[in-house]
């Protein structure tokens, strides 16, 4: 793999703009696992030449979210059901730690920015279709922010960082998920009973009710393949 300029964290460059576009496309599901990325098709979908495209797939492909073969050019990386199950059950543990810590360090900081999250992501809609999904990237970006507001008392940077990859690991799956399962899985439901463990301060219940509703997403993905 050609050597990889890093791409500027401040003013967007129209490599940075591609890669932000192309990634999340990637993990939405547009693109999906094991297809062949054709620069023609990339060059009509993101507006821009070669050498932006290149950049940006090169950063993906250090990323894993894409794969680079001298001879076939550039794919998107597989999605398999074995890969989710080894991810979900890497995510249980170090979840499952994380709340245990931040329940150790319980702060009313902690509790108010939990609630806070909660609050936001429920007054926001899951889709912006009413028949079928549609992304909302508004009720993503909060559904983030409430996961790891969850897990963000544990007080550890280094955990709370790899809880964040796990979470960009797993946001393809949900999406590929996703328009099998909508309106059919009450998704709400389940991160209400997950924040009202927390605030009632039962660990046990809250990391079973984390580690069943991520179990869950796996279960749909393996029937929607």
């Amino acid at each position: 793999m050609e050597d990889i300029e890093p791409l500027d964290a401040g003013t967007p460059t129209l490599a940075r703009m591609t890669y932000d576009r192309l990634r999340a496309d990637v993990l939405g599901g547009l693109w999906q696992p094991g297809r062949k990325l054709l620069m023609h098709e990339l060059r009509e979908r993101y507006q821009v030449g070669a050498s932006p495209l290149r950049e940006a797939l090169n950063r993906l492909a250090s990323e894993q979210w894409v794969v680079h073969n001298d001879q076939r050019g550039f794919s998107v990386a597989q999605a398999s059901q074995a890969q989710l199950d080894d991810l979900v059950a890497t995510r249980i543990s170090i979840e499952s730690l994380a709340l245990a810590q931040a329940f150790a360090r319980r702060t009313p900081e902690w509790e108010e920015k939990l609630v806070l999250a909660f609050h936001r992501m429920t007054r926001t809609p899951r889709s912006v279709g009413q028949d079928s999904y549609e992304e909302n990237p508004e009720w993503e970006r909060l559904h983030r922010a409430f996961h790891l507001a969850l897990l963000a008392g544990c007080g550890s940077p280094l955990l709370l960082g790899f809880c964040e990859q796990l979470y960009d690991q797993a946001y393809r799956y949900r999406q590929l998920a996703a328009r099998k399962s909508y309106k059919q899985r009450k998704e709400m439901d389940e991160h209400r009973a997950v924040f009202d463990a927390v605030m009632e301060d039962r660990l046990g219940d809250a990391q079973r009710l984390l580690a069943e509703h991520y179990r869950r997403t796996a279960s749909i993905y393996q029937g929607a393949t």
